[in-house]
């Protein structure tokens, strides 16, 4: 929330279509073989407290950071170092392409040497940003006023104040209300009720984020292939897409959207059909059935004939048995994105007509990263966030390189080839090479099926009608309202 409010910073920025842009780092430069990278800082750049950015103070605040958890292995970095006033060098223990968008997640957020106190804990937050803090109040508020000092396009409206709203409908009645000037994550029934006020503007946007199911592959019945790609077509995704989010076009037939370049296997269509090209298809025999078929039944029907052929038979009572043990599994979801309950519902009524019983139970968030932890998980329904790590190449690499998988992505998943094939692609220069390589990663992890896509996401947003200039960052790492101004 610092950085969406824009009062913390990264030395590496994003645009709308995930390219890495200058943020407080002004350029950057690698080696011939991605293990030395040197980044040159903006001068003239000051924290909120008055003090000069500079690469000491940066060396500080990083050293901090990689001390704490972040999304990627801080094994990576071998030695961090000062190069000049305005200059830090990275020299890592291995090739690594894409360090420079580690550099834009928020965990890496530069903040003043006054920030830490004994210990280096955070004894007052001073950051960079058009904003600084004013008022703080974990969770539920965040009061800010504008930094008339800021190195960039100075902000337009003077303070801003960021409150928690739990529920959707409690957020739209507040943008209809007037007690709030733009309200996120907004479920389809808020959405419908806000388009027909004429003082509030209701935002559609497509963001890097997939709803999955994760799957724990070492579970006894989930460690078959034929059981995970039977899961995966007796999904009804174009129903769950227009019943339960009112929005068509979203389905996902596979896990990174037609809005992240290189890694989404494109279609011959128009990307917003979010469809496979028989040319793809052919190559991929889980896909090839939902393309060759199309209609949802003849893929249950592969569904059901790939889970006999695992030897799980059908019984009397309609639940599929092996060994005598019957075929059930859990999922756990949660509530912070209204729409996750209701599709794991619908999930589990299109599992149960292939014979699989499915119990969902729903929980706080952090039950995901802990179940894979302790390894108790069976299944868990998510919309993953691949914007924290801009570069998709740095999140297959935390998830998709190893045994161990990730908290959001695969959880006892073995696959030599794409460890083999990721651990290549880190250090690969020639471009063709890489394109080719990144698809017979896609081509390998779809027909494994370590995770099973759903939906790729849409952020819903409302703003009042007084407020100008709003726009949506996708990668969802600032609320851009420096940006904005209020109507007179």
């Amino acid at each position: 929330m610092f950085t969406r409010m824009q009062i913390l910073e990264t030395l590496i920025d994003v645009d709308n279509q995930g390219q890495l842009l200058p943020g407080l780092a002004s350029s950057w430069s690698n080696d011939e073989d991605f293990t030395v990278w040197t980044f040159n800082l903006r001068p003239d750049v000051y924290f909120h407290d008055g003090t000069l950015m500079t690469a000491d103070a940066v060396y500080k605040s990083l050293s901090v950071a990689f001390g704490k958890p972040t999304p990627f292995s801080k094994d990576m970095i071998a030695n961090m170092e000062v190069v000049s006033e305005y200059s830090i060098k990275f020299t890592l223990n291995q090739s690594y392409r894409p360090f420079p968008s580690l550099l834009s997640n928020y965990t890496t957020a530069i903040v003043a040497p006054a920030t830490f106190g004994k210990f280096n804990r955070i004894k007052t937050l001073i950051g960079t940003g058009p904003y600084q803090i004013t008022h703080f109040e974990p969770p539920h508020n965040i009061t800010t006023t504008r930094f008339d000092n800021y190195w960039g396009e100075p902000a337009v409206i003077e303070n801003v104040e960021y409150v928690t709203g739990h529920r959707s409908e409690t957020r739209a009645l507040m943008v209809r209300t007037g007690q709030a000037d733009i309200v996120y994550n907004l479920d389809p029934a808020a959405v419908s009720m806000l388009r027909t006020d004429s003082n509030v503007n209701v935002f559609s946007d497509r963001i890097p984020r997939t709803t999955l199911v994760k799957l724990n592959s070492g579970h006894p019945i989930l460690s078959d292939v034929k059981v995970r790609q039977a899961l995966s077509l007796a999904i009804d995704r174009k129903g769950i897409a227009s019943g339960v989010m009112r929005i068509s076009n979203i389905s996902a037939d596979q896990l990174f959207g037609p809005n992240i370049r290189d890694w989404h296997i494109r279609s011959t269509t128009d990307n917003a059909t979010n469809t496979i090209s028989m040319s793809d298809a052919d190559n991929n025999p889980t896909i090839k059935n939902s393309v060759e078929n199309g209609d949802l039944l003849l893929n249950r029907k592969k569904a059901a004939q790939l889970l006999t052929d695992a030897g799980w038979l059908v019984g009397e009572d309609g639940v599929r048995y092996k060994d005598g043990s019957p075929l059930t599994l859990d999922m756990i979801t949660y509530a912070n994105r209204p729409e996750l309950i209701t599709i794991a519902t619908a999930i589990q009524d299109q599992w149960a007509s292939i014979g699989v019983k499915l119990s969902v139970h729903m929980e706080n968030v952090s039950a995901i990263p802990s179940g894979h932890a302790d390894g108790t998980l069976q299944t868990a329904l998510m919309a993953r966030n691949f914007a924290n790590i801009p570069d998709p190449l740095g999140i297959m690499l935390a998830d998709f390189s190893s045994k161990e998988g990730g908290d959001w992505g695969p959880m006892n998943w073995q696959n030599e080839k794409v460890f083999s094939d990721l651990k290549t692609l880190s250090h690969t220069t020639d471009e063709h090479a890489y394109k080719s390589l990144i698809s017979s990663i896609m081509q390998e992890v779809q027909q494994d099926v370590p995770l099973i896509p759903v939906m790729y996401y849409v952020q819903q947003t409302a703003t009042s009608s007084r407020l100008r200039n709003f726009s949506f960052d996708p990668y969802e790492r600032s609320f851009r309202v420096s940006q904005m101004r209020i109507a007179p």
